[in-house]
This record gives C-alpha cells, sequence and structure tokens, in this order.
C-alpha cells in the first residue's frame, strides 16, 4: 500500500497551470488532478485518450505520444483509442504520464510549447465527445456498503436483511460488461417480469415500475494476473489504477422476483454507467483515510484480506451527491435538486480487499476491467444512496420543491452523481458527473398492450 499515499510535487497545492478555468477553487479539474479519459469531436470524432484541464481536455496522443521523455510503452499506449494498455503498465507508467503532463500545462517555460499549440492541443469539454474509458470485458459488482446492506436488505429481504456472511466475505455478482456505458446518455426502461401478486399467482409483464439508481464508485485494474495467480493483499493496491463515478440501474421489482436462487440478473444487466474521468490513485493520494472502523464484536477480516498498511489508508474520503432532475423541473428551467449526500469512505471492505478477494480463487483480472464497490449509503437517512432505501421502497415518496413526488424514477427523469475530495492543505478535486435520463421501455413482445 505504500505507493497508495505517495505524494510528489503534482500534489503542491500552489501549483498552478496557464489554463486560467484550472486554477478556480471550484474547479474539479485542477492541475493536481489530471483525470484520465477518452474523447472525440465533431470535426475529428476518432476517440482518443485526453486528460481534463478546468473547463478543457488536453490531447495526449498529438502532445505527447510521440514525445521521447516518456517510454515506448507508454507512447505506444497513447496511440490507442482506450485506456486499457496504458492501465495495463500499471500505476509507476500513470505516474510517470502525470509528472510530464503537469509540466506541459503548468505556468513554467516547461509548458510553452502546449501554449503555442493551444488550438491544436486543447479542446472546450462542452465541445468533446466522451467515450467509455476502458474497453470493459469484465464487471464486477460488489456489495461492499454496510449500511445499504442493512437498508435495502430489510426491504428485500427482512427475513434475512444482513446475510451471515457479509462480515465475512466480500459479496458480489458478476455484472454485464455489454450493457456498461458512459454516462451522458439515455437509459433505457427495462422490461421483466414482475412478481405475483398473489403467493401462488402468475407473475406479470411488462415496463419495470421500480425503476431505482445506486450511487457507487466504479475502480479499473491495471496489468492484472494470470488464471490461477492471486493477488496478495499487501500487492492489491497496485492493481487499482484509478476511479470513476459508477450508477448501478436497478430494476426493482424485477430484481425481487428473479434474485432467487443465483441472484440479480434482468433486473441490473440492461444498464450500467460510469463518468468520463477515471481520477488515478495518485490524484487520490492526499485523500487517503483509515478503512472503516469495525464495531467490537464485528469479526477481523480472515488473513488473505487483512493488511495493516490497507486498514491504515485503504479507505477514500470522496464526498458524494446525486442530483434528480424532472421533465417538468427542465421545461419551467429549474436546477437539479440535490437529494442526497454520502461519502466513500462508509464502505466496509476497502478497495484492495475486494480486489484481493476477486482474485483468491485464481480468477484473472485484465487491464481495464471495471470493479463497482456497491451502494455507498451512509449511517444516516439523508445518506441513503438509492430511491430503494430513502423512500422505504416507495412508501416514503421523496417530495421535490416543485411539489412533484418520487416513489421511484419516472420516465424523463435525469440523474446526475457528482463525486469531490477536499482536505485542508491540498486542493480539492473532483470526478466530474455521471448523468443519466429515463427514456420509455420499447414496445414489449406481441401480446402485450405495455409501451
Amino acid at each position: 500500500m505504500t505507493n497508495a499515499v505517495q505524494l510528489d510535487e503534482t500534489h503542491d497545492p500552489a501549483r498552478k497551470s496557464f489554463v486560467e478555468t484550472a486554477n478556480g477553487i471550484a474547479t474539479d479539474f485542477p492541475i493536481q488532478n489530471l483525470p484520465l479519459g477518452v474523447f472525440g469531436t465533431a470535426a475529428d470524432p476518432q476517440p482518443r485518450i485526453g486528460t481534463a484541464i478546468g473547463d478543457l481536455v488536453l490531447d495526449l496522443k498529438r502532445a505527447l505520444g510521440s514525445d521521447e521523455r516518456l517510454t515506448a510503452p507508454i507512447r505506444q499506449a497513447l496511440q490507442q483509442d482506450t485506456l486499457n494498455a496504458l492501465f495495463a503498465l500499471g500505476p509507476m507508467a500513470l505516474r510517470e504520464l502525470r509528472r510530464l503532463t503537469a509540466d506541459l500545462l503548468g505556468q513554467g517555460s516547461a509548458a510553452n510549447d502546449t501554449r503555442c499549440r493551444a488550438s491544436e492541443l486543447l479542446t472546450p469539454i462542452a465541445d468533446a465527445t466522451p467515450h467509455l474509458p476502458t474497453r470493459v470485458s469484465n464487471y464486477t459488482d460488489f456489495y461492499a456498503g454496510i449500511y445499504h446492506a442493512r437498508a435495502a436488505g430489510a426491504l428485500l429481504t427482512p427475513e434475512n436483511p444482513l446475510p451471515a456472511n457479509y462480515k465475512w466475505v466480500p459479496i458480489a455478482y458478476h455484472g454485464r460488461a455489454s450493457s456498461v456505458q458512459v454516462g451522458r446518455g439515455i437509459v433505457r426502461r427495462p422490461l421483466g417480469q414482475h412478481p405475483p401478486a398473489a403467493i401462488g399467482g402468475a407473475p406479470s409483464f411488462g415496463p419495470c415500475e421500480r425503476l431505482d439508481f445506486e450511487l457507487e464508485m466504479g475502480l479499473y485494474v491495471a496489468a492484472g494476473n494470470r488464471l490461477g495467480n492471486p493477488v496478495p493483499i499487501s500487492e492489491a493496491s497496485q492493481q487499482i489504477v484509478g476511479y470513476s463515478l459508477l450508477n448501478d440501474w436497478s430494476a426493482r421489482d424485477i430484481q425481487r422476483w428473479e434474485m432467487f436462487p443465483l441472484g440479480p440478473f434482468l433486473s441490473k444487466s440492461f444498464a450500467t454507467s460510469v463518468s468520463p474521468w477515471v481520477v488515478t490513485s495518485d490524484a487520490l493520494a492526499p485523500f487517503r483515510v483509515a478503512a472503516l472502523a469495525r464495531p467490537d464484536g464485528d469479526p477481523r477480516p480472515l488473513d488473505y484480506l487483512f493488511d495493516t498498511a490497507d486498514q491504515s489508508h485503504g479507505g477514500l474520503d470522496i464526498q458524494l451527491e446525486v442530483l434528480l432532475s424532472t421533465a417538468q423541473m427542465r421545461a419551467a428551467s429549474q436546477p437539479a435538486a440535490a437529494i442526497l449526500t454520502s461519502n466513500a469512505k462508509h464502505l466496509y471492505w476497502t478497495p484492495a480487499q475486494m480486489v484481493a478477494h476477486h482474485s483468491i480463487n485464481g480468477c484473472n483480472l485484465q487491464p481495464g476491467d471495471l470493479i463497482g464497490t456497491g451502494t455507498i449509503s451512509g449511517p444516516s437517512p439523508a445518506q441513503l444512496s438509492s430511491m430503494l432505501e430513502f423512500t422505504a421502497a416507495g412508501a416514503r415518496p421523496a417530495v421535490l420543491l416543485n411539489g412533484e413526488s418520487r416513489g421511484f424514477l419516472e420516465d424523463g427523469d435525469e440523474v446526475t452523481f457528482r463525486g469531490r475530495c477536499s482536505r485542508e492543505g491540498f486542493a480539492s478535486i473532483g470526478f466530474g458527473s455521471c448523468v443519466g435520463r429515463i427514456a420509455p421501455a420499447h414496445a414489449a413482445i406481441a401480446g402485450s398492450d405495455h409501451t
């Protein structure tokens, strides 16, 4: 875990960029951040790797793709249209790229060439088309938020709210990689079977009636491991190159009917949204915190999941926020309403523990694989990070400022996730946003009159 908290000149809060919008206190993307992403433009739609700086994107392929100050593998990775090859090189390579990028965007003489080539190298974020950061071969979603597990479990499985194994094993399911999308688009309301109205009755079929979001973080895998070779917990943090916001969209009615005995299927596989920018583990080094303290009586993790350094600084202090905008609000030019807040430090299991557990059976993680943390609820009612929880499965609808109420999401609703890190003595950094707008379900199969 030592490298996970390594600080250097790139974290200096006094460092400024010649991009003036990167120097304001409200920006998500100061020079101390430099998140990685993939983008195109109307003039040049070919996806390419970039970094966000203030309200601009620096084209890293054009700026550094042939720069011999970088090693040949990094230069070659910058020629690709995804971050997989770059992530496969691991944290040390990303650190090398981060340092040189910071120099190119600073206020010193090293940035002169970038200034002169600004029209070629820098594009307004508003004019950029975001693409998925990696080609996601595998997506796994954990259940690492204990406050969510308790609250959601009490509603979905009241007879067993917190599984007996929860405090011993990081629970997860293998999600659908093909339906992971960049969080800037439409989410289609899914179709599926609903639970019978009465015990012993037949299920119904139609559009999901209890569509929900889940506030999560996503983490991206570095080089990964060979099949049959687990990643030790002491090395697991080095297999995490960066983090994004993640929305694990959920169809609660379909989920309740299908999840036994093998877990969720169609209720989760229709869409997962991630924010366009991957904030690197290096950028997050100042915001490391201790793992969530386990109450007296909770078991110590088994040895393969326990590392002193991970317990000391394996958590992340990331302030999270969810905003909701309805079609009616947008028609009236009303701003989105903040409906809840939480923090990534509330996770019961650390990201390193997730990686170590995922690979302990020999499962081979691959570069660019995506891992979701599970819903990050906090201990207070204002921190329950899904509609299932904070509306008590629709029994206590949330009332918005314009008088509308929501038990679950309706067509036209737009959900926005935001994340930000702040700590005294360091520049604040952010994750941008992860956005999804609900579109009506497709016409159902023949024989149904649902639309």
